[in-house]
């Protein structure tokens, strides 16, 4: 009897580990702007082995499908303006973050 108890907890045990390693994990996004609104192509946000991009669209972009964690966004200037990168951007579970306005500056690439 005690051999068939201990059986079942440790069924159960594992079966709530599984439960647990099967969860979903909610993606949040990041948006903003750019200005001025025609100076940038795209946006880029990095984060270890991921990367994910959006268009910039009327000077705003919105990056889908971003996973918890923390990125550095590179914002992919048109000439003459330059590409910018802002360091630090957290996404949480489920959350959308908004980074606000990106100011881009003249010059070189």
């Amino acid at each position: 009897m005690k051999a068939i108890n201990l059986k079942l907890a440790a069924l159960s045990v594992v079966a709530s580990i599984g439960l647990f390693a099967f969860s979903k994990i909610e993606t949040g996004s990041i948006k903003g702007k750019v200005t001025p609104a025609n100076g940038a192509a795209k946006v880029w946000a990095i984060s270890g082995t991921d990367t994910l991009k959006a268009s910039v669209d009327g000077g705003t972009f919105n990056i889908m499908d971003a996973k918890p964690g923390t990125y550095k966004l590179i914002v992919e200037a048109m000439p003459p303006y330059k590409n910018m990168a802002k360091e630090g951007v957290t996404v949480s579970d489920g959350q959308s973050t908004d980074v606000g306005e990106i100011k881009l500056q003249q010059g070189a690439k």
